[in-house]
C-alpha cells in the first residue's frame, strides 16, 4: 500500500520548497507540483505530494491538479512497445518498415524500433502541426529523408516529436487501438493512474475545469498559455508530447518500474523488460540535439553526472546515483527513479523560462531535495 504524506512539505522538504518559492519570486514559474516517495521494507512511504503557487493565474496549485508532462511522458511509449514485445507481436530489432512499410522511403529501411528508442534513427526535424490528422502526420514523417551524414545506430540525437509518432503508429498497427487509447487502457488504468492521458478527450478536459493547470510560457515579459493547454490541442494525441496528469500519477509509473514491472499486485511489464529499459543501451555518445555526451536506456535518460553534473541537460541533480533513470519534459518537468535510494521523484514547474534557466532551476531543486532527504 502507498502511505499518504504525514507532514507539511515545507517542514519535510524545507530546502526544496524554498527553491520553488524563490523561483516564483523571480518569475521562473507561477507554481509547482511535486511527488516524492521512498520504498521501505514495509512498502512505499509517500514523503510529499503537494502543489505550491498557482496552477493557472488566480487558481491555487494542488496535488490533484492535472499538469502537462511534455516529454516526461516518453517512457510510457517505451513500456507500450515492450509490452507488445512480450506478447510476441514485434521485436526491438524489427525494422520499422516491417510494421509501417511506407516508412522505408528515402533510405529509412534500416531504422529499427531499438534505434528509435535510443534516438539514433536520424529523422529528428519534421515540420509537425498538431492540427493535421494523425494519418497526415505519419505520412509527413514517412516521407522525410535521413539526415545528411547520419549513420543509423551510431549517430545520436534526441528526436523531440517525430520518433514517438512512429512508435505510436506501430502500436496502432500491431494492436489495433490508437496510441492514446492503448496507453490509457494498458498502462494508466491498471496502475491506478486514473487522471493520466495522452490526448485528453474534449469532454474530459471541460469536466476537469479548474483541476487543469495551464502551463505558462515565461521566456518573454508577458506570460502565455502553452498550445497543448488549449482545448483543441489538448484533445489531440501527441505521443511523447502532451501526456498529462498529476505528479502522483507519474510517480506511480516509476514506482512500478522500481518494483520490476508491477505495482500493488498488478503487473504491466516483466522484470526482464524493466531491466532492459532502464539499463544503458547507448553509452558515451555525443547527442547532436543536446550537444552533450549522454547515456540512454530504451526511452530513458540515464544518470549522466559522470559527464559533468553541472552541464548535463535534463539531469537529476548532483547527488543522483549512477543507476538513476527517468526523463525530463521541455523546460518544465521531470520524473525519475533512483534504485540505490529506492527513491521516486516527479516534479513539474508551471512556467517555461527557456532551456538554460530551466536546467539550473531543476538541478538546484533536485540537489536540495536530496539534501532534504539526507542523501547528500
Amino acid at each position: 500500500m502507498l502511505s499518504r504524506p504525514a507532514s507539511d512539505p515545507q517542514v519535510v522538504l524545507p530546502r526544496s520548497c524554498a527553491w520553488i518559492e524563490q523561483g516564483m519570486q523571480v518569475g521562473l514559474h507561477i507554481g509547482a507540483q511535486a511527488y516524492v516517495a521512498l520504498r521501505r521494507a514495509s512498502g512505499w512511504e509517500t514523503i510529499a505530494d503537494f502543489g505550491l503557487g498557482q496552477s493557472r493565474p488566480g487558481v491555487p496549485m494542488t496535488a490533484d491538479t492535472s499538469m502537462l508532462w511534455f516529454s516526461s511522458g516518453k517512457p510510457v511509449g517505451a513500456v507500450a512497445i515492450l509490452q507488445l514485445v512480450e506478447l510476441g507481436k514485434l521485436s526491438l530489432d524489427d525494422p520499422v518498415a516491417v510494421h509501417i512499410p511506407e516508412f522505408a522511403a528515402h533510405g529509412k529501411q534500416a531504422i529499427t524500433l531499438r534505434h528509435i528508442l535510443t534516438h539514433t534513427g536520424g529523422f529528428r526535424w519534421v515540420d509537425i502541426d498538431w492540427r493535421e490528422s494523425w494519418d497526415d502526420t505519419i505520412d509527413r514523417i514517412c516521407n522525410v529523408k535521413i539526415e545528411r551524414n547520419w549513420v543509423v545506430g551510431q549517430t545520436a540525437g534526441y528526436h523531440p516529436f517525430s520518433s514517438w509518432y512512429i512508435l505510436g503508429e506501430v502500436v496502432r498497427r500491431v494492436d489495433g487501438r490508437p496510441y492514446g487509447d492503448y496507453v490509457r487502457q494498458e498502462i494508466f488504468l491498471p496502475l491506478g493512474m486514473l487522471d493520466s492521458w495522452v490526448g485528453m478527450p474534449l469532454e474530459q478536459y471541460e469536466a476537469y475545469g479548474n483541476r487543469l493547470g495551464v502551463m505558462q510560457h515565461l521566456e518573454k515579459s508577458e506570460p502565455a498559455a502553452d498550445r497543448y493547454d488549449r482545448p483543441a490541442a489538448a484533445s489531440v494525441c501527441v505521443p511523447g508530447g502532451n501526456a498529462r496528469g498529476p505528479m502522483h500519477d507519474l510517480g506511480r509509473f516509476y514506482q512500478m518500474l522500481l518494483e520490476g514491472g508491477q505495482l500493488e499486485g498488478t503487473r504491466v511489464l516483466t522484470d526482464k523488460s524493466v531491466r532492459l529499459m532502464t539499463t544503458p543501451q547507448r553509452v558515451g555518445q555525443f547527442d547532436e540535439t543536446f550537444r552533450h555526451v549522454m547515456d540512454w536506456g530504451l526511452g530513458m535518460i540515464m544518470d549522466n553526472n559522470r559527464y559533468d553534473a553541472e552541464t548535463i541537460p535534463y539531469g537529476y541533480g548532483k547527488y543522483s546515483s549512477p543507476r538513476t533513470f527517468g526523463h525530463g519534459g521541455k523546460e518544465a518537468s521531470v520524473g525519475f527513479a533512483d534504485p540505490d535510494r529506492q527513491l521516486v521523484v516527479t516534479v513539474v514547474f508551471n512556467g517555461m523560462p527557456g532551456e538554460a534557466k530551466h536546467d539550473v532551476r531543476m538541478r538546484s531543486l533536485l540537489t536540495a531535495l536530496y539534501e532534504d532527504l539526507g542523501f547528500a
